[in-house]
């Protein structure tokens, strides 16, 4: 069941059973702004997170994130205040977190889509994952500069780097190997995977400390 579909399309927020279980769903949308967390989406979704927490809803996130979006009117608009309220929102949820990294995770938007680093329980990540500060293009353009000009065909040797990149750093073992990624999945088992996570925290337990709150990012 979607809630507000028509705002904010670049994220899907929703409510669904898994095994007769309700979990609050937090998604991107690729087919909308690459999928990238604007002013809009960033309050969308956190408000979301924090409606599940407050009724003890279990997380579940679908993460295919460019970054945040870029531009002068995000930028005046407060992107960075706005973005700070879904890493506060998902650092504050003591429901179960999951996270599922689908095709990219890139730079702020990666870590602020329950990251290991902001609380998740568990990230899962699909063989064909992208985790890293930037896209392969990018940061092969700006690491191999110099490797690049100096080429006598210059797209080959881009072509190179930009694969290099992506096996080197760019993909889920290396996140996994550094505890970034619980565990790299069979896309066909992630529902069986989700099942099983649900019911490994049914059980979870956060206390925070009595009459303490963080100060939210208005």
């Amino acid at each position: 069941m979607e809630v507000q579909p028509e705002f904010a399309r670049n994220i899907v927020i929703g409510l669904a059973r898994i095994k007769g279980e309700t979990v609050g769903l937090v998604c991107n949308q690729p087919k909308v702004m690459a999928g990238g967390l604007d002013i809009d989406s960033s309050d969308k979704a956190a408000r979301f997170i924090r409606f599940c927490d407050s009724f003890n809803i279990p997380l579940i996130t679908f993460e295919d994130v460019t970054g945040f979006f870029p531009g002068i009117k995000q930028e005046h608009g407060g992107i960075i205040r706005h973005g700070a309220k879904i890493l506060y929102a998902y650092s504050e949820a003591t429901v179960p977190k999951m996270t599922v990294i689908l095709r990219k995770a890139y730079g702020g938007a990666y870590v602020a889509l329950n990251s290991k680093s902001i609380g998740a329980d568990l990230v899962f990540s699909w063989p064909n994952a992208e985790i890293a500060v930037m896209g392969p293009n990018g940061a092969a353009n700006i690491i191999f500069a110099r490797e690049i000009d100096a080429s006598d065909d210059p797209e080959a040797t881009r072509a190179a780097k930009i694969e290099e990149y992506r096996e080197k750093f760019a993909n889920p073992y290396v996140a996994a190997a550094r505890g970034m990624v619980d565990d790299v999945i069979d896309p066909r088992e992630t529902r069986i995977k989700l099942i099983q996570a649900l019911e490994m925290m049914r059980h979870k337990k956060d206390e925070r400390p009595k009459k303490k709150h963080g100060n939210m990012p208005l």
